[in-house]
């Protein structure tokens, strides 16, 4: 990304344990995306990140939740750079809990940033926000109906439980939809954009 060298999550950080068959397809899915060829892969984020600036200049949302990439996910900093241009105002997430709904900083790109507790970049100086208007969701891998599987901790879950709750957009590659059953905690995402088309 554009602040910073890419700051990785933390080696020995593990997939928190979840129901039966999930934390297996986890491993599937993280695997499958470690596989990915870099020259699809940056293809890939430009269509995403292209159809992610068209969908935010249809929905003008006030605020957006974006995200840094980590362990293999879309990498969108050159979208986030065209939308600072066009005058988007960013939010970062941070973990201020391990058992907590994310928070959201102010970020402009190009600022110094740190690790956090989690090992994921935040800006240095950190400025803490209303929750955003509209969010971009990474998905380690999502259903045909929307609802999206991350890495087990529950973060994403905790923070759309909240009200009121921000306009979802989930961000992934395509090849990993895959088949499971939503949890009844989980929520479903408003949209979701993969590559070269938009589910």
């Amino acid at each position: 990304m554009a602040s910073d060298p890419r700051i990785p999550r933390s080696e020995n950080e593990a997939i928190a344990p979840s129901a039966p068959g999930k934390a297996e397809l986890r491993q599937q899915l993280l695997a499958a995306r470690r596989a990915f060829d870099a020259e699809s892969r940056t293809q890939w984020d430009r269509d995403i990140g292209r159809q992610v600036v068209a969908w935010w200049h249809a929905a003008q949302p006030a605020t957006l939740g974006v995200y840094w990439p980590l362990r293999g996910e879309p990498d969108l900093s050159a979208a986030y750079a065209e939308l600072e241009r066009l005058g988007a105002r960013l939010l970062l997430p941070v973990v201020v809990a391990r058992d907590a709904a994310l928070e959201f900083a102010d970020w402009r790109i190009g600022e110094a940033m740190v690790r956090d507790g989690m090992g994921v970049a935040v800006p240095a100086d950190l400025r803490l926000q209303d929750y955003p208007a509209a969010l971009l969701v990474p998905c380690l891998g999502f259903n045909a109906g929307g609802y999206r599987l991350g890495y087990g901790g529950g973060f994403y879950d905790r923070t759309l439980a909240r009200t009121p709750r921000p306009v979802t957009v989930g961000v992934a590659y395509s090849s990993l939809q895959v088949k499971f059953e939503a949890d009844l905690h989980d929520v479903a995402l408003d949209r979701m954009i993969t590559e070269p088309t938009p589910r």
